[in-house]
């Protein structure tokens, strides 16, 4: 096992343990009826005054929500290259390593998105459309910071010509951080919920790189 391959299993390793932590402390520390009809909100108070800091903006919400069509269209995307793969080489085991990975990686960050819904942690700040939504951890921040990174890591790996490399790369870390930036101050999630979306995707993506990577990829 390289020393890369080791940094990532300890990387994803220790911010899945601390997103575990983070949820737990969610639910115990600083709880109080501050929520929608009274429900429970825990780190109550620097949620509430975050939440009146920035106020609500509907219209970043819109924004970011139709923008969270991107990073479905790059899991699409991957989905017609690992098809692409599987036909011309007639076997799902010649198809690459860290594209399989990925499928089973989307999979888990669809898991993951479902699992909270139905298991809802706290609710949102707001209601939307009049209907109270589960709110941790935020679902367009998850769905963005886990797939954004994919993108690069392939990028880096599959595209030669370094200028496109470069501008993929660079706009790819652009969009994840003004999405991330955008549901935070949009004001239809708690803070926590931001920080327990940053704190599960990249810990996922780490073993992502983790299991896709080769014993000599250094990538």
């Amino acid at each position: 096992m390289t020393k890369q391959k080791k940094n990532d299993l300890m990387a994803g390793i220790t911010l899945f343990g601390v997103f575990l932590m983070w949820t737990i402390m969610v639910r115990c520390v600083d709880v109080k009826p501050v929520g929608q009809n009274g429900t429970d909100i825990g780190f109550a108070g620097i949620n509430t005054w975050f939440h009146g800091l920035t106020g609500v903006h509907m219209w970043i919400y819109t924004v970011t929500d139709w923008l969270g069509l991107v990073p479905i269209a790059v899991c699409m995307c991957f989905g017609v290259l690992g098809l692409v793969q599987l036909i011309n080489r007639k076997s799902l085991f010649k198809v690459d390593r860290d594209i399989i990975v990925l499928g089973i990686y989307y999979l888990i960050v669809i898991f993951a998105y479902l699992f909270f819904e139905m298991v809802p942690i706290n609710y949102r700040p707001i209601p939307i459309e009049g209907i109270m939504e589960a709110s941790y951890p935020s679902s367009t921040t998850l769905l963005v910071l886990s797939v954004m990174p994919t993108l690069m890591y392939q990028v880096r790996r599959r595209v030669k010509n370094k200028t496109m490399q470069t501008a993929i790369i660079y706009a790819g870390g652009l969009f994840a951080a003004l999405m991330a930036l955008g549901r935070t101050v949009a004001g239809v999630h708690w803070l926590t919920d931001i920080i327990g979306s940053i704190l599960l995707s990249f810990g996922l993506f780490m073993l992502y790189r983790f299991f896709a990577t080769g014993r000599s990829d250094k990538n």
